[in-house]
């Protein structure tokens, strides 16, 4: 029953990530405020999905502070879950002045519309591990931050200006009592049903796959750290309810990465998901190495124990899971079943299979979901890559 009700505004809502989130919170109960630009890609899961349907969606712009502010004013939120961000590396790199402008000042402009609605008591900023500098060992939030390239240097800013905000804002008042608690939030690779954006690896197969054509895979041997969408979306619902709960106890950075089998190279990615989306078909796709592969530096793992010893979050799939529930979302909607159910079918199953293993704290989601038949997807969606 804690969500049942809770006023939250949610920035970046009409995104990949960001749709699958309001459509959590909508199970859930909450009350939710969506502030974003016009969904990214076309189609969208925001769109297929109706994800704007149980919650009051704005179209609106971060980076322009009046409008983001006064939308902010009449919600009147407890809760903000900042994922408003351009978060594509390409893009950032051929028009990096607008990177900045949504991931810097967009920051700023949230934590600004903040500190003028006295309802705010809790901040998420959901951030990325890029923002950590190259190492070899696992990334811990105490790690050096560290940004070469626009897209980097950019949720470095932001972090930066979390902080920043934190201690200069929203640290007490005059009082002497803790105003707002804010957190910022790192994940890695996500993936799900649902993504289209061009230049992901999966979205890009989905699109090869579907028409027929190869698909065709630069850098097969470069790793990534790869987990579903639901993981990280849990760990940020966790960790908003800590702070809500207990709030400045929790405030400062946390990881969510994924589990131990999680960093994989792309060929590994590429040879699971052909064989999931194969399963059935009289047609088998194929795909192939792309000539001229480049060398790329070992993926480094995100250490998230801060996450498990104090929140109780711990990943709940294994990577062929991920895999498998991924393909199986692409394949069902491709063959014409409809997304918003799809979703609501794989949150259940999440549900349960996180009601099953060992996680030392309930995980949010609503007896609806948790009870609802799982269907096909339930199946043992990691079993056929073991």
């Amino acid at each position: 029953m804690f969500w049942k009700n809770r006023k939250v505004f949610l920035t970046g809502h009409t995104g990949f990530k960001g749709a699958w989130l309001s459509l959590w919170l909508e199970q859930l109960g909450a009350e939710v405020t969506g502030f974003s630009l016009a969904p990214p890609t076309q189609p969208s899961l925001f769109a297929e999905a109706a994800a704007g349907s149980g919650i009051n969606s704005i179209l609106g712009d971060i980076r322009c502070l009046d409008g983001l502010r006064e939308t902010m004013r009449h919600a009147e939120p407890e809760l903000i879950l900042h994922m408003g961000a351009q978060a594509l590396v390409r893009p950032a790199q051929s028009a990096p002045a607008g990177t900045f402008s949504a991931n810097v000042m967009g920051t700023v402009n949230v934590l600004e519309a903040a500190r003028a609605c006295p309802t705010v008591r809790a901040i998420v900023v959901v951030s990325s591990d890029k923002c950590y500098e190259n190492q070899a060992a696992p990334y811990r939030e105490s790690g050096a931050p560290g940004g070469m390239d626009p897209y980097t240097t950019s949720k470095v800013c932001a972090e930066l200006v979390t902080a920043c905000y934190r201690t200069s804002f929203f640290e007490r008042e005059q009082s002497g009592e803790h105003r707002v608690a804010v957190a910022s939030a790192r994940a890695g690779h996500v993936i799900g049903g649902g993504d289209w954006a061009a230049g992901r690896l999966l979205p890009d197969a989905v699109r090869a796959l579907s028409a027929g054509a190869p698909l065709r895979v630069r850098n097969p041997h470069a790793t990534r750290s790869w987990q579903h969408v639901l993981e990280p979306l849990r760990g940020y619902l966790m960790l908003a309810q800590s702070l809500l709960e207990k709030g400045a106890v929790n405030d400062g950075v946390w990881n969510f990465g994924p589990g131990p089998d999680g960093v994989q190279s792309l060929e590994a990615v590429v040879r699971c998901f052909t064989a999931r989306w194969n399963t059935g078909r009289r047609r088998k796709a194929t795909w192939s190495i792309e000539a001229g592969a480049a060398q790329e530096a070992a993926a480094v793992p995100l250490d998230s124990s801060r996450a498990q010893n104090e929140l109780g979050w711990r990943p709940t799939l294994s990577f062929a899971e991920s895999i498998g529930l991924t393909a199986e979302w692409y394949a069902r909607h491709l063959a014409g079943e409809n997304a918003r159910a799809l979703c609501l079918e794989q949150l259940a199953h999440y549900g349960n299979l996180s009601a099953r293993r060992p996680v030392s704290k309930a995980l949010p989601v609503p007896p609806a979901l948790l009870h609802r038949a799982p269907g096909r997807v339930a199946a043992g969606a990691g079993a056929r890559f073991a």
